[in-house]
């Protein structure tokens, strides 16, 4: 049995000549979540037009539950689910008459609507505005709407672009919440298309970090910090000036150590240098630390960290 969901194999697409996806491979088991990491213009979008028939690759192939994608094979689209940054809903509709429209669009039974658009609007938490008029509907509401309509036909996979984009806090972890339920419940395959490296340290168990329209890594997301798992120290001063200070000693040219400052906090990447002689530095100096700790690279952090040396190799 073919346990992955998405096969990618030595893509490549250019448009006028000019590449954007540098013959790419990567693959997705079924039933995981994969984020699909990358800055704005690293090729992202088109990978994800290329698998849903959108787009024709230059070369390479693209497999689909098995299948080569294209825009006229309705075997494929009825096994998937999309959702843009667009939430495809009609703004005049009602949140359960948006959801019988694409229940009927989609071929669901007459006998099976109404029982599937119940459970997916208590799935998004919407049962109890299901005949309010969905242009009403705060900025989350609509994304959570978003992803029942793209749920409609019980797809194999799921792909999701940006889907925590303009969302408050409060949206982004309801909507997180809701993503991991389809997996662990459901057993569904989510592609994650996105440039927010913390959702997906969050959500994914995998991950892929494009740049460039290559793929610079592709791996566990414990496999990625696990790689580039450099020290690091975090160090809370007891105000700012005490910080800007720390920042300015810890980067002058005697020491030059790899550090950010936030507020009072003050983190360094321990390249060379061992915590003893960070913190001889700070008591030389006379500095006031609150409190100094180990800290664990953030997935961002490692993301900046193999562009950054991606680049000075290339």
């Amino acid at each position: 049995m073919d346990m992955n969901a998405i096969e990618i194999h030595d893509l490549a697409k250019s448009f006028n000549g000019s590449p954007v996806l540098d013959e790419i491979n990567f693959k997705v088991r079924k039933g995981e979540i994969f984020g699909y990491l990358g800055p704005n213009g690293s090729g992202k979008t088109t990978t994800m037009r290329i698998m849903l028939g959108l787009l024709k690759p230059s070369s390479g192939r693209a497999l689909i539950l098995g299948e080569e994608p294209d825009e006229h094979n309705g075997s494929i689209r009825s096994r998937i689910g999309v959702l843009l940054e667009n939430n495809g809903l009609y703004e005049r509709l009602s949140a359960y008459q948006n959801l019988l429209y694409y229940a009927r669009l989609y071929g669901v039974p007459e006998p099976d609507r109404v029982e599937k658009i119940e459970r997916l609007l208590e799935f998004a938490g919407l049962s109890d505005r299901r005949n309010e008029k969905t242009g009403r509907f705060s900025t989350g509401m609509k994304r959570k709407l978003g992803l029942a309509r793209a749920m409609i036909n019980d797809p194999e996979i799921l792909f999701l672009d940006e889907p925590t984009s303009g969302l408050d806090p409060e949206s982004r972890m309801l909507v997180r919440d809701l993503i991991l339920r389809l997996s662990e419940e459901g057993g569904m395959t989510v592609f994650l298309n996105t440039h927010d490296l913390s959702e997906v340290e969050k959500v994914c168990s995998n991950a892929a970090i494009l740049e460039g329209g290559r793929i610079r890594v592709c791996d566990t997301i414990v496999g990625l910090k696990r790689s580039h798992d450099t020290p690091v120290l975090e160090i809370t001063l007891v105000d700012t000036e005490y910080a800007v200070r720390t920042l300015d000693i810890l980067t002058s040219q005697d020491h030059a150590c790899d550090c950010e400052r936030d507020d009072r906090r003050v983190t360094v990447t321990l390249d060379d240098e061992s915590p003893s002689t960070v913190l001889a530095m700070l008591v030389t100096n006379g500095i006031a630390a609150e409190e100094v700790k180990n800290v664990t690279k953030s997935l961002e952090a490692v993301y900046l960290d193999i562009v950054k040396r991606r680049r000075e190799h290339e």
